[in-house]
């Protein structure tokens, strides 16, 4: 094997690993305490639109801080509390079983308020080939 095949061959594994990996590494810069599991993608019949669903796991107190999504989200609580906060509105908290729509856009912060663990599985109706999360 020559070396500039071995140069093509390393390359071409790198690009692999590197697009196979890269939804994980969109999770990986979470704040402190929170965790983010993708269980589905898939392309949506509206054209550059796909769905993406996520567990999104709170340790007790931790902050998802002011962000946005370049499409809707419908957030459905699994485990414990969690208060939305939409900027210049009061709050809204959520306990297991209840859910809240999220427009397009709309700024908000997501905190576990309960006195252990929480969970959301989060649903967003997105714009594909965007940042899933947008912070603000």
């Amino acid at each position: 094997m020559t070396n500039t095949t071995k140069i093509r061959t390393m390359a071409t594994m790198l690009l692999v690993a590197g697009t196979t990996l890269a939804p994980h590494f969109a999770f990986a810069q979470q704040p402190p305490g929170i965790g983010r599991t993708q269980s589905l993608k898939h392309d949506l019949a509206d054209p550059g639109r796909e769905v993406i669903q996520v567990r999104v796991d709170f340790a007790q107190g931790a902050a998802f801080g002011f962000h946005s999504h370049p499409g809707e989200e419908i957030a459905y609580v699994l485990e414990g509390t969690v208060q939305y906060q939409f900027e210049g509105k009061p709050p809204i908290t959520l306990k297991v079983g209840d859910s809240l729509f999220i427009p397009a856009g709309a700024v908000h912060s997501a905190r576990n308020i309960g006195s252990g663990n929480a969970a959301e599985l989060a649903t967003y109706l997105v714009e594909k080939g965007k940042p899933l999360v947008v912070s603000k």
